[in-house]
């Protein structure tokens, strides 16, 4: 988050209150380096020849933030405001957190950074308000008198806010008029907080990750699934209604327009046109027990086919295709049920990115992913969503899903005998 540190406080506490205090801050103020206040304010206000990597100690921050958001401890350095330096020998010691925040005012600058925060918030407060907040502060915590504090904002600290912190809000995701007293606005990022809190790691990691809402219905009809003595006809007949709502989630991620219609009544609707070209693609075999669920949600829509079969022994991967001429025009659903390794999936979708479709028009539905198989996918064609209904413990050493549902197409096509 950027924003001027005193405007943020109000903003903090009530964020710390609603998510029940599950938070960690981080102000990057230890992150100056040793170098005095007045060529500090200069760098700010353009008066001197440093530069903002001679000013903050961002190597530093990408390491902290780093280890922080992998789960480990990190040891922060502590800054001494009255000296205007770093204490050599003191640090405070972190612990990693369900929800980090790096507060500074030139947080956004650093392309770096800005990439690894989740949102990015500006606070935006009066300028009169972050006076007066700056004059209680340095008065009482920092030992300073008002005509020094007054002379510091007027020469340094409102130019280099106006030169450098302000064009740096075009980077945020929200922007906070009026700090902690907009309880609307952050009564919305608590509730994006706390959504966030409750979906799985990977979707947190991935943000084009989406596992679609698990209710109790949902979980009755995994329960079915996953039962080894479950008949075949019930095993299709689970299957089917849980794909129809996987696709049904997946076509929501589709690009649309708005569009007004007019009712029996005479009315205007206002709603939306979702694109019209699209396609599905299935991985045989499994892929196809998908189609008649795309058929059946897209009325005459193209259906292509990749085949992905491993020729003996020597391990290559060779792939036959029948897709759409126009299969680069179109948004594609590639039909899986199941994501086990990824290898297959990256054989796939690398076929469709050589035919010309863009990777961030491709939307890959299945039933259960497992955690290794989204991380394939996922790194190495970030921009690809995928929709799933559930994601599984793990791989096994056999590479089987776990806990999983066995041969999915075996299962479905009734040939697990």
């Amino acid at each position: 988050m950027q924003l001027d540190g005193l405007a943020f406080e109000g903003v903090e506490a009530e964020i710390f209150k609603l998510t029940g205090g599950l938070l960690l801050n981080i102000d990057m103020d230890f992150l100056m380096v040793r170098i005095t206040q007045r060529s500090a304010y200069k760098f700010l206000a353009l008066r001197s020849g440093m530069s903002k990597q001679d000013a903050f100690d961002t190597e530093q921050l990408l390491k902290c933030m780093g280890e922080l958001k992998s789960g480990q401890s990190v040891n922060i350095p502590i800054y001494d405001f009255k000296n205007h330096r770093r204490c050599s020998e003191s640090f405070r010691k972190v612990n990693a957190s369900d929800v980090i925040i790096l507060e500074g005012i030139l947080v956004f600058h650093d392309q770096r950074v800005r990439e690894m925060m989740d949102m990015k918030i500006f606070v935006d407060t009066d300028a009169d308000v972050r006076l007066a907040r700056r004059i209680r502060r340095d008065t009482v915590e920092r030992g300073r008198d008002v005509c020094s504090v007054l002379e510091q904002y007027g020469r340094f600290v409102k130019p280099a806010f106006d030169d450098f912190v302000l064009p740096s809000k075009k980077y945020a995701d929200v922007i906070i008029p009026r700090g902690g007293d907009n309880h609307v606005a952050v009564d919305l990022i608590v509730q994006h907080i706390r959504t966030k809190l409750g979906q799985h790691d990977l979707c947190k990691i991935y943000p084009n990750v989406y596992v679609i809402q698990t209710t109790f219905q949902i979980r009755g009809m995994h329960t079915l699934i996953r039962d080894r003595d479950i008949t075949t006809p019930d095993f299709v007949f689970y299957s089917d209604r849980l794909i129809r709502l996987v696709v049904e989630h997946g076509l929501g991620h589709l690009p649309f327009t708005e569009k007004q219609v007019v009712t029996p009544t005479g009315s205007v609707y206002t709603g939306v046109d979702f694109c019209k070209k699209l396609c599905g693609v299935s991985i045989i075999r499994s892929g196809e027990s998908m189609e008649n669920a795309l058929r059946a949600c897209c009325k005459g829509i193209k259906i292509g086919k990749i085949l992905i079969h491993r020729d003996g022994d020597n391990g290559k991967q060779l792939i036959y295709e029948k897709l759409p001429n126009d299969i680069s025009e179109r948004h594609v659903l590639l039909l899986d049920p199941v994501l086990a390794t990824g290898n297959s999936a990256n054989q796939a979708i690398e076929l469709l990115v050589k035919k010309g479709v863009p990777e961030n028009h491709i939307i890959f539905l299945n039933l259960i992913s497992a955690p290794e198989g989204i991380h394939c996918v996922c790194r190495r064609f970030p921009s690809l969503k995928i929709v799933t209904s559930e994601i599984d413990a793990a791989l096994n050493e056999e590479f089987r899903v776990i806990p999983g549902l066995g041969e999915f197409g075996d299962r479905y096509f009734g040939t697990d005998i």
